[in-house]
């Protein structure tokens, strides 16, 4: 089920439109009316935000990226360590 943001048409110059929210299937037509006041309404679209995972699912996990300088153990430090000035 999707949020949406809907707000009334004025059907007078001095009405300003007001603005809420319904909750309702992304397969469900717009809604043409305000369900509360029969009022007609238009949706609103806005900017959203999503979920995106990385990868399928199916490949394992990438390694985290290492916040202090790595040991004598790994790769990068494989052939005789030098010392930094």
């Amino acid at each position: 089920m999707a949020t949406y943001v809907y707000e009334t048409i004025p059907q007078r110059a001095a009405d300003a439109p007001r603005r809420f929210e319904f909750v309702q299937s992304m397969k469900d037509a717009p809604l043409q009316r305000d369900p509360a006041t029969g009022e007609p309404v238009r949706r609103i679209i806005s900017g959203g935000f999503g979920l995106m995972g990385v990868g399928s699912g199916k490949e394992p996990a990438a390694s985290p990226v290492p916040t202090a300088p790595c040991g004598a153990g790994c790769a990068c430090h494989s052939g005789p360590r030098i010392p930094q000035p």
